[in-house]
């Protein structure tokens, strides 16, 4: 397993970007656009981290800002905690077992979605692209929210 990313939603992604990278010294390592999802994600990295990985495998601070401005309460501007695991459906039946529920499952083969005891999202995610779906995963519904 491998850490990934902290995702956090963001209300100004200018003010976020000016906090992060010009006061705080994050630096942008990749953006992606969605216009169909209506959001812009920006990873940053510490330097170190940056000059340690390659750019876009350091570990990274994900700033998610949604075009729809919303409101978050609850804590609903943290988003979740990201890993990169070697097998998903391995991992996903082993935490199963000791009685985790999957409340995403890996239906496409890549990403999944656990929450711990205290409420926080963590993202699974399949490491080397999607493996082809499978069951029981395929035909798993969404559980809770995460």
């Amino acid at each position: 397993m491998r850490y990934l990313h902290t995702m956090v939603r963001v209300k100004d992604l200018e003010e976020s970007l000016n906090f992060y990278c010009t006061i705080f010294g994050l630096e942008e390592t990749r953006r992606r656009e969605s216009e169909a999802g209506r959001f812009t994600l920006v990873f940053l990295a510490a330097s170190k981290d940056k000059d340690s990985f390659n750019a876009s495998s350091a570990p990274a601070l994900e700033l998610t800002y949604n075009w729809d401005q919303e409101e978050y309460t609850g804590g609903r501007n943290f988003g979740h905690l990201a890993y990169e695991v070697d097998d998903i459906y391995e991992t996903c039946a082993k935490l199963q077992a000791a009685g985790i529920t999957i409340n995403r499952p890996p239906r496409d083969g890549y990403m999944a979605f656990i929450v711990s005891p205290d409420g926080i999202s963590i993202e699974l995610l399949q490491k080397g692209g999607k493996l082809e779906p499978a069951e029981p995963w395929l035909s798993m519904a969404n559980t809770g929210t995460w």
